[in-house]
């Protein structure tokens, strides 16, 4: 084995961006580590993201909006520290989020989105929006295998 090579135990599992890859054991314990080039977001499954997450605040169903994302969420917004009263304006956890965002939605009752524009990159997306008020927004969303929001950062201009 060169002195270079990586030696797991076979029941481990490593994950590169989108992609988990299993370890298969060879003789004696060790392992072959397989590369894979990690899967980008395409136009249209970003595309798809953004709207059905735009659609769902706009119907203001929690349970709808709530479905877009993972139980460990991190939610960092300027918003939180306002409605939350903390000053690192973090939400961490599913539980927490849905209690921030139904503070929101009794805060907004005329909340809309507009989708003005997707990025996307390999695991993350970002939307721009403009809200109900005519703020503009940009949410860096980080994405995981499964679909489903992990990490938001929001920004807005007023």
């Amino acid at each position: 084995m060169p002195n270079n090579a990586i030696q797991l135990t076979p029941s481990r599992f490593i994950m590169i961006s989108f992609t988990f890859i299993p370890i298969q054991p060879r003789s004696q314990g060790v392992a072959d580590l397989v590369i894979v080039r990690p899967l980008m977001f395409t136009e249209s499954e970003a595309k798809k993201l953004a709207k059905q997450w735009v659609a769902a605040w706009n119907s203001h169903d929690l349970d709808e909006i709530m479905s877009h994302y993972a139980q460990n969420v991190i939610l960092v917004s300027p918003v939180a520290v306002k409605l939350l009263h903390d000053a690192s304006g973090t939400v961490s956890g599913k539980d927490a989020l849905r209690i921030y965002f139904r503070r929101g939605l009794e805060a907004y009752p005329d909340l809309k989105f507009e989708l003005v524009d997707v990025m996307w990159g390999i695991s993350s997306v970002v939307l721009y929006y403009v809200n109900q008020k005519g703020t503009k927004t940009g949410e860096f969303m980080e994405v995981d295998p499964d679909g489903k929001i992990t990490r938001v950062v929001a920004n807005y201009n007023g």
